[in-house]
């Protein structure tokens, strides 16, 4: 077998293969003697129809049945032969196969580009430090409590935060448009959910009035013809209702889940949910600052094949999550392959890199680390060993489990070799996500690292 390689751009190759036609013609004639000894045609003995019937009947689809799989094995021996590691499938071409003919095609793929790591001791990470203060327990508790909000109807004036019930029309140029009446309508003075003006007009109405608005529509309207016009609209008030939260009683604290103990158990259980958030929300944090670190240290070129592979993987995300009951109806296709892409180049390259880290330094998940995550998971349940029991039975489940232990290992000896520097803050500071452009989310940093795995490409080829 002859092979040749040429680079022809980046991570593109083109391969060429060759395999001697005594290889071919020896497995076609041995595919021949089989159909002979099998074949059942009229006018011939079972196991005595002549070769040139066989070869006039068979001979076309067995050549190419025989240099399809050829070519399918030899591609495989020559990217092994070269040392090659091709990422995603190729794609084969000039292919030859013909009777007394040496086999030949051509293999157009691209393979995994050589990733440097980054010196650790370089990369600078800020580890945010915060504590709940009785300052945040209370905050949240208000916060619950709003959760639960109750509204009262009242005859006085209203006034912000209350919440009004509406019937409103609006006229341009003296005629309705579309969009623009509503029945029955809740509106919450304050939420500036309208029209800018419209909420303004409102304070100080009581119920059954009719106030008439006369406002503009922005220039930057996102409706192109009511852009910069001026509306008037003729509003009737049903009802002007306030807020009225509810008291810290046993019923509140059953709405949360704690049955017993009044409000100092109550207090208990907020506090522990948020420093189980706070914990959760540091390490999530800290893990994208490290994974922003590696990324920016990253500058080799991506295969595009692994992109296309990535977005074809979020597109079905996307339909899974968004597609409700159709789900299974919709193409995924049909979502732009430009909504995805800066969240695929940034997955497949955490991904490279990531594998590469791990292949370097060795690191294989610590099943005992598997268990307390999945352990810690299930603590919030009633029935905890179901939990448990469940995504180790689950491949799937317990696989992205495994994948999340795996980054936090590998983010821990990041740290013990990066430039940490504590930074203190408040609770509302640490729990907030990182800021990141509109294209990416936070389930970024939660890198698949099967889909960049070399040995699984190089099967995939």
């Amino acid at each position: 077998m002859q092979v040749t390689v040429e680079t022809t751009s980046g991570l593109e190759r083109r391969m060429k293969v060759v395999v001697p036609s005594a290889i071919v013609e020896e497995q076609i004639l041995d595919r021949l003697k089989k159909a002979a000894s099998s074949a059942s045609i009229k006018g011939f003995r079972p196991g005595k129809v002549p070769m040139r019937e066989i070869k006039r009947r068979f001979g076309s689809g067995i050549r190419q049945e025989v240099s399809g799989e050829l070519i399918q094995a030899k591609y495989f021996e020559a990217v092994q032969q070269e040392s090659l590691k091709p990422a995603g499938m190729p794609d084969f071409k000039d292919m030859v196969s013909e009777s007394g003919k040496d086999l030949e095609f051509v293999a157009v793929f691209e393979v995994y580009p050589e990733i440097t790591l980054p010196d650790f001791s370089e990369i600078s990470i800020e580890q945010p430090v915060a504590i709940v203060t009785d300052g945040d327990l209370e905050n949240t508790i208000e916060k619950l409590r709003k959760q639960q909000m109750q509204y009262e109807a009242v005859k006085r004036k209203a006034k912000l935060e209350d919440k009004l019930n509406l019937d409103f029309e609006g006229f341009v140029d003296g005629a309705t448009f579309d969009g623009g009446k509503g029945e029955g309508v809740d509106l919450i003075l304050g939420s500036n959910t309208m029209l800018p003006g419209f909420e303004d007009g409102l304070k100080g109405v009581k119920s059954g009035e009719d106030p008439v608005l006369n406002l503009t529509f922005p220039e930057a309207y996102h409706v192109a013809e009511l852009a910069g016009k001026e509306v008037e609209f003729k509003v009737k008030v049903n009802s002007v209702s306030k807020p009225v939260l509810p008291a810290l009683d046993d019923e509140l604290f059953a709405g949360y889940g704690v049955k017993e103990g009044g409000l100092e158990e109550f207090k208990s259980e907020i506090r522990s949910n948020m420093e189980r958030e706070l914990k959760s929300a540091i390490k999530n944090n800290v893990k994208t600052a490290v994974m922003d670190a590696l990324l920016a240290a990253h500058g080799a070129e991506l295969p595009g094949a692994l992109i296309d592979v990535e977005i074809n993987r979020m597109r079905q995300e996307a339909i899974q999550q968004f597609g409700g009951q159709n789900a299974a109806k919709i193409d995924p296709s049909i979502l732009p392959a430009e909504m995805f892409n800066a969240q695929a180049e940034r997955r497949v390259s955490l991904g490279l890199i990531v594998s590469e880290i791990l292949q370097q330094e060795s690191i294989e998940v610590d099943k005992d680390r598997v268990r307390e995550t999945i352990e810690d998971m299930a603590s919030s349940y009633e029935d905890s060993k179901q939990v448990i029991d469940w995504h180790y039975s689950n491949e799937q489940q317990l696989s992205q489990i495994e994948n999340r232990v795996l980054e936090e290992q590998l983010v821990d000896l990041i740290l013990k070799k990066a430039q940490v520097t504590e930074v203190k803050c408040s609770y509302e500071e640490a729990i907030k996500p990182p800021e990141k452009g509109p294209e990416i989310e936070s389930s970024d940093t939660n890198v698949n690292t099967d889909s960049v795995d070399k040995d699984a490409g190089e099967k995939a080829g």
